[in-house]
């Protein structure tokens, strides 16, 4: 592969792959020409790239499969990222790789602070959790970026979710008791790639970082955000975790602390009620053009 781009991303069809794709200076992979089930493979990609950095926006992300899955997750979540990076390290150019709240357990009501403790609680946590030790243990320079609720108009996700649902019922039933910062995808996008540029310049910046969208609320509260933004009559009521059991167990508390992540990149939190009303327009724009 011939350098092409100045930032080798890989993923292209996922939420942030798509988005990071929109961006200029991105080379985007996708599955037909890296597969993560191959990590060596990916690494040599990265060798033969001649990239100034590396963006790992593809993941294993189906939470409730991955408890019979766990080895396929960890092939992809944590195998593949610890190969990434240790090109990234040998070629001397920096990683930057997309994480989660999952590795946390949820307990308690304050926003996590990067350096928290850990304690994922089902299969998909514990291999994005071992995809940063992975990372970390390569020795280059880095940036693991947890984030939570990822949101855009392409993908399965829970807006799109929440928006076929609310045009088919009367009325919902949506948890309320796990709290968390929905992300706009094309903001998180964008960050991965400030993180990046900037690493090039400051590798000293290297580290563990959170991005969450702002303010935090519960999936019933943005359920609500969304069923008024997009002008459907639709009730939304309120449920315990408890009374929508999932295979995977779901943290309580999902706020991360981003506070550093604004010091060092200049990143504040993104408005995800912005994020909502962009994703509705893409998606108005896609009808349209039908």
């Amino acid at each position: 592969m011939t350098a092409v781009a100045e930032i080798l991303v890989f993923g292209k069809t996922g939420q942030v792959g798509a988005e990071l794709a929109r961006l200029p200076g991105t080379r985007c992979l996708g599955r037909d020409m890296a597969d993560l089930a191959d990590p060596e493979a990916c690494a040599r990609l990265i060798a033969q790239s001649g990239a100034r950095a590396v963006i790992n926006a593809a993941a294993y992300t189906a939470v409730d499969r991955a408890e019979t899955e766990e080895a396929q997750a960890h092939l992809v979540n944590a195998a593949a990222p610890g190969a990434m990076a240790r090109a990234c390290a040998q070629a001397g150019i920096p990683f930057v790789h997309v994480s989660t709240d999952y590795v946390f357990d949820g307990s308690g009501s304050a926003p996590w602070p990067v350096d928290a403790p850990t304690a994922p609680l089902g299969a998909y946590g514990r291999s994005k959790l071992a995809g940063e030790a992975a990372v970390r243990a390569a020795g280059g320079v880095h940036a693991i970026l947890r984030t939570s609720w990822v949101f855009s108009a392409q993908g399965s996700n829970f807006l799109r979710t929440m928006l076929r649902l609310g045009a088919e019922r009367p009325r919902l039933t949506v948890v309320a008791d796990q709290i968390g910062g929905p992300t706009p995808a094309d903001a998180l996008a964008g960050a991965c790639l400030t993180i990046a540029r900037q690493l090039v310049l400051a590798p000293e910046k290297s580290g563990t970082y959170h991005f969450a969208g702002a303010p935090d609320t519960s999936w019933a509260g943005f359920a609500r955000e969304i069923m008024a933004q997009a002008g459907l009559d639709c009730g939304v009521a309120d449920i315990a975790s408890a009374d929508y059991p999932t295979p995977a167990r779901r943290p309580a508390n999902s706020r991360l602390d981003c506070a550093t992540t604004q010091a060092a990149f200049g990143l504040p939190r993104p408005d995800w009620r912005q994020g909502v009303a962009r994703v509705l327009n893409q998606l108005q724009q896609k009808e349209q053009g039908r």
